[in-house]
């Protein structure tokens, strides 16, 4: 914990903290302290100030939640019982941020006429599919009866597993449905990485994360999750020889840093077109981040490299939702705009 000194006021914060993390922490711990409250919460027993008292999370306060979508996410909730971030009652939570941003636009009659602006196809949302169009932590059986069910990716166990911030079906200009999955980064440095090269559970003699990409597809057994995992992440590569079209250009495993969790959000929304048994005519992945966050920039421009199809791969930020929103002159969502741009730094 480090203690720093701005517009005349202390505040706790995390160390290590970059320029962008700590201005951005102390303008929503500012925010915190004039809308909810100047109570610090803990992380064991060391204060904080971006976080919000444990009575919050003991009771299902959501405080820092657009007031509007309360009851929309309750009723999600009910349908699709998700894992609640254990960083979710911290005012930086990713989590919270892109429920803040999708939940008021996805239950607005105008939310087709801003996501087009951000993707061209979206021609109408399919409320008649998931849940009104939508699915929070989306991993690819969130309705399913079977309670054993893996997902396509056979990784998901628990709170393990691929699963993405959310999941839109939508229609495109043929009628045609679709799926769009988005990632949302606030302040992170980094997307998840790949656990296999420092599993308890590897085996060197076998797993080689050294070889390239080339190399482990011919032999898919050097990877740790393919060989001890069972997880299908190299098959679905292998099934979609047109996507990673950079892969070869890496003369080791391009999977092992950030890139990871892209490339594992990537085969989730491949594994579901009806090219592979899924029931979209076409998926797409995307990146939502904050406009200010520069230390994602480095592993998006790399994995852009990774990927043929521009279609396929997208990054957006979230000025570029509210200036969509803000061509529309809607009252309503006018109003979610100037909240969320006063919350976020916006």
């Amino acid at each position: 914990m480090q203690i720093a000194r701005a517009n005349g006021k202390d505040y706790r914060l995390p160390g290590g903290m970059s320029r962008f993390q700590e201005s951005l922490y102390i303008h929503l711990i500012d925010w915190k302290w004039a809308h909810i409250t100047t109570e610090p919460g803990y992380s064991g027993a060391i204060a904080y100030d971006a976080i919000l008292p444990d009575d919050y999370a003991r009771h299902g306060i959501m405080p820092h939640l657009y007031p509007p979508i309360l009851e929309s996410l309750a009723a999600h909730l009910a349908r699709n019982p998700f894992r609640i971030h254990k960083h979710f009652y911290h005012m930086a939570s990713s989590q919270v941020a892109n429920i803040n941003m999708f939940l008021p636009l996805l239950h607005h009659p105008a939310a087709a006429d801003v996501l087009r602006a951000i993707k061209p196809d979206f021609a109408s949302l399919a409320v008649d599919v998931l849940d009104h169009g939508y699915c929070l932590e989306f991993w690819g059986g969130n309705f399913a009866s079977n309670v054993a069910h893996r997902g396509p990716l056979g990784d998901k166990a628990g709170s393990h597993g691929t699963d993405c911030d959310i999941a839109i079906a939508y229609r495109n200009p043929a009628n045609e449905l679709c799926l769009w999955l988005i990632e949302h980064k606030l302040s992170e440095r980094e997307f998840t990485v790949c656990s296999g090269p420092k599993s308890k559970n590897r085996d060197n003699r076998r797993h080689d994360c050294s070889r390239s990409y080339t190399e482990i597809l011919q032999n898919k057994a050097a990877c740790f999750h393919h060989e001890r995992e069972k997880r299908h992440y190299w098959d679905i590569t292998e099934r979609n020889p047109g996507l990673f079209v950079g892969g070869a250009a890496h003369s080791e495993c391009p999977f092992q840093g950030g890139m990871n969790q892209l490339w594992r959000n990537q085969l989730l929304a491949q594994a579901l077109t009806a090219e592979q048994g899924g029931p979209y005519v076409d998926t797409a992945f995307s990146v939502l981040k904050h406009p200010a966050n520069p230390h994602l920039d480095e592993t998006l421009e790399a994995y852009k490299s990774l990927v043929a199809d521009a279609g396929k791969f997208t990054v957006f930020n979230s000025d570029d939702v509210l200036r969509a929103v803000e061509a529309l002159h809607d009252d309503a969502l006018d109003k979610w705009a100037r909240w969320y741009r006063g919350l976020y730094q916006l």
